[in-house]
């Protein structure tokens, strides 16, 4: 096994030993718990220096188990409650907590938990990506662009609320649980969106976090109560964009624009994946969501089967109701892009003239990238090359920037591409 399938390893199960650890033993230990499955994994290297075992998840619950009796010492529960462990009946009971239903149903309440509403939102992410997804304090800092620390004291004040307001480990009933299903969503959508389009400087797509808020999403709706339209669109996004992963990256960490992407490459299986969620998202008309509506746009890219084919006035509509559903200024920018691909130039410039680029951030350089297409396909060369050298300026990451300076090159040899990514 190669050390990136062992940490993918370590990854998976720590949320899994750490979500049903919690259900034993309470959210008021839950630092403890971290730090005994962190040993867990410690011994695991060790134990696997030189001969991995043949099935190393089996290993790693059997060791979680083992850490049972240690942490209620170490969490010095009552002699009574400790000296019950070695009985069958509580042994089988505790085994029995290992099964593969209960360690769902624990990874579904502590998603709910990270999603307590008193926790700050940044809190939520970073306790859901350290608790439930197994990501260390340094990987959350490099996806959130916050330093290491302040990550740290984010998971320590989330720990702190958790046990201060008594929060319950628990999936919410009635009311609570739609507005906490929402907030749910809305964080897994987050941790996909990090993996799609990443804020690391040297890596642009992030497989992991992907596959993880897909593994999420699918543990969600393996619960019929936490089946809904919205639940089933994100599902069926996810798996658009999933979809494509492959192609946006070349071997050389280049970007490939989807004008230029293998559409070969694109995963089948996914698509219609997708597309069966995508239809029960449907089942009930009178709800319509972001997710559902970014859901068709990406369903329309899926479609097309060449480039030229895209039905750029179906995904222009799709944009214009997102919009009005759920006003931003990505929505925005992206109506203009679409605009100058249909060569609505005025219509684009109408939408460019109403943005401010400071408000996307630091994806500030999408607005000036975009502006440079805009000049480009009035023939001004010369306001062109100025917007892009702009976009040079301000992106992070490396993979965009090598991309920005290739359409530099194209801009200035005034030849004829598309910027559309």
């Amino acid at each position: 096994m190669e050390q990136n399938n062992i940490d993918h390893l370590f990854r998976h199960q720590f949320g899994k030993m750490v979500s049903i650890l919690t259900r034993i033993f309470g959210l008021e230990h839950l630092e403890t718990i971290e730090d005994a499955v962190q040993d867990t994994f410690i011994t695991a290297i060790k134990a696997w220096q030189y001969k991995i075992p043949d099935n190393p998840e089996a290993w790693l619950t059997a060791a979680a188990k083992n850490r049972v009796i240690d942490l209620f010492r170490k969490i010095k529960a009552e002699d009574a409650r400790a000296s019950k462990l070695y009985s069958g009946a509580t042994t089988l009971g505790i085994s029995e907590m290992f099964s593969r239903y209960e360690i769902e149903d624990s990874q579904l309440r502590m998603i709910f938990t990270a999603c307590h509403p008193d926790l700050n939102p940044k809190e939520q992410i970073a306790f859901a990506l350290r608790t439930i997804s197994g990501f260390s304090a340094k990987e959350i800092s490099s996806g959130l662009l916050s330093s290491e620390e302040t990550i740290k004291k984010r998971l320590q004040r989330a720990r702190k609320t958790i046990k201060q307001n008594n929060i319950a480990f628990e999936i919410p009933t009635g009311q609570q649980l739609i507005i906490r299903r929402d907030r749910v969503l809305e964080v897994l959508y987050l941790i996909f969106n990090e993996g799609f389009h990443s804020n690391l400087k040297d890596k642009l797509v992030r497989k992991e976090l992907c596959g993880e808020a897909l593994r999420l999403i699918k543990l969600f709706l393996k619960k019929e109560p936490l089946r809904d339209p919205k639940s089933y669109a994100l599902f069926a996004l996810m798996c658009f964009h999933s979809a494509r992963l492959e192609s946006k990256i070349n071997d050389k960490n280049e970007i490939i624009d989807i004008k230029n992407q293998n559409r070969k490459l694109w995963y089948f299986p996914l698509m219609i994946l997708g597309s069966e969620a995508m239809n029960k998202s449907l089942e009930n008309k009178a709800v319509i969501s972001s997710y559902h509506l970014e859901a068709a746009i990406a369903a329309e890219h899926l479609r097309a089967p060449n480039y030229k084919s895209t039905n750029w006035n179906s995904i222009l509509e799709w944009y214009k109701k997102l919009n009005h559903l759920q006003p931003s200024i990505y929505t925005k920018l992206n109506i203009a892009i679409v605009n100058i691909e249909l060569n609505e130039l005025d219509a684009a410039h109408e939408m460019l003239v109403l943005l401010n680029e400071n408000d996307l951030g630091k994806r500030s350089y999408l607005y000036f990238g975009t502006l440079a297409e805009y000049y480009w396909k009035k023939k001004d060369t010369e306001n062109a090359l100025t917007n892009i050298n702009l976009a040079i300026a301000k992106v992070n990451n490396t993979s965009e920037q090598q991309y920005l300076i290739k359409k530099r090159e194209i801009i200035s040899s005034n030849s004829n591409t598309t910027y559309y990514k």
